[in-house]
């Protein structure tokens, strides 16, 4: 078959880039190997924050954040995404004082999307938080969406821009031959001038068939959701100095992760919870909520996703090969970013520039 380009991946980043390049009139093919969402994407936290991003990926996030204020609009659903606000707590004096200087730093660069709030100021948002929190920092229209949903929101929206899927596909081969891509799996053969790796945890495989050497380490990240209880927390909980993320849904159940890692088998596509990692977790959620002693655990997941050295993705045209781009490793904070990814691949394809600074996911700083 014959495409405008092939898109390697059906996560929220590679639907988001087949979307994006469908409706400027680049119609994808969509190779994916098992199902869209079925890894990190679909499995997530469902953070949609700005709150404690690496520097290098605040301009992305803040455009980001304006798509998904107004995500109906860009795929005729709203993804469960919910502005509850984000929060991120600090348990020490000093610990107070790394967020003070994090803001500092934020309104030099010209950002104010976090604030600061008082031990007082925090206690009153949230009365259930610990007695021992200093204060904290609070980014007011971030909050929380539904990953799974968002995956097939987009994926729908993209299939119905012209986007061509087909699942249950792993690539075996890449080859270019003039301005031609080839890429081939177990039963299709797709040929077009344009190629895009979102792979997400196998990324780097597909970037070897580039030439392109990515040490990326794929992980197992673990979240689990509790019995419901009554209301209590409104905005997203996390810690500044211990992994934690922390919601409560509006059924009253309350989900706990943060990045703590369970196994990984590759070969399987299958992530495994470590039990002794999990209390580690639960442990940290108690300590911030006291009332949740006696709360009980109903279930737990892991899902896979890839992790780079200095944990930012890699957001990128190839080094080795033109009309070739990667979208990958993402080191579980990729989510929020999916929507503005697409437009910057889009950007890149159709004029060859971005106005989006992205020189620091470039693939060959490794």
């Amino acid at each position: 078959m014959k495409a405008d380009a092939v898109v390697i991946g059906a996560g929220i980043h590679g639907c988001s880039v087949a979307l994006h390049l469908a409706r400027s009139g680049i119609v994808p093919v969509v190779f994916e190997q098992s199902h869209p969402g079925r890894h990190a994407s679909g499995v997530n936290a469902g953070g949609v924050r700005r709150l404690g991003r690496h520097f290098s990926e605040i301009p992305l996030s803040v455009a980001a954040m304006k798509l998904w204020w107004n995500i109906r609009d860009l795929v005729d659903d709203d993804c469960g995404f919910e502005s509850s606000g984000q929060v991120k707590v600090a348990e020490s004096e000093a610990e107070f004082e790394l967020l003070k200087s994090r803001v500092k730093k934020l309104e030099m660069d010209g950002y104010e999307h976090e604030e600061i709030i008082t031990r007082s100021e925090l206690k009153i948002r949230i009365p259930a938080i610990s007695d021992h929190c200093h204060g904290a920092i609070i980014c007011h229209g971030d909050g929380q969406a539904k990953p799974f949903r968002t995956v097939r929101a987009f994926y729908a929206a993209a299939k119905h821009a012209g986007a061509r899927f087909f699942p249950d596909q792993v690539v075996d081969s890449i080859k270019r031959t003039g301005q031609t891509w080839k890429v081939t799996t177990r039963d299709f053969s797709c040929e077009a001038p344009l190629l895009i790796n979102c792979a997400g945890a196998w990324g780097n495989q597909i970037a070897a068939l580039l030439d392109e050497q990515v040490p990326l380490e794929p992980t197992a990240l673990m979240l689990m959701i509790s019995e419901r209880l009554p209301h209590f927390c409104t905005p997203v909980v996390g810690a500044t100095q211990r992994t934690l993320s922390f919601k409560q849904f509006s059924n009253g159940t309350v989900l706990i992760g943060g990045g703590l890692q369970g196994y990984v088998d590759m070969s399987r596509q299958q992530g495994h919870v470590d039990i002794d990692q999990l209390a580690i977790n639960a442990r940290t959620a108690r300590d911030i909520f006291p009332l949740m002693e006696k709360a009980r655990i109903v279930r737990c997941w892991a899902g896979i996703e890839g992790v780079t050295p200095d944990q930012i993705p890699v957001i990128s045209p190839s080094s080795t090969y033109p009309d070739a781009y990667h979208v990958f490793g993402f080191s579980a904070h990729g989510f929020q970013l999916g929507p503005i990814t697409g437009r910057i691949i889009s950007d890149l394809v159709n004029h060859q520039s971005t106005e989006l600074p992205i020189e620091d996911f470039s693939i060959d700083r490794f």
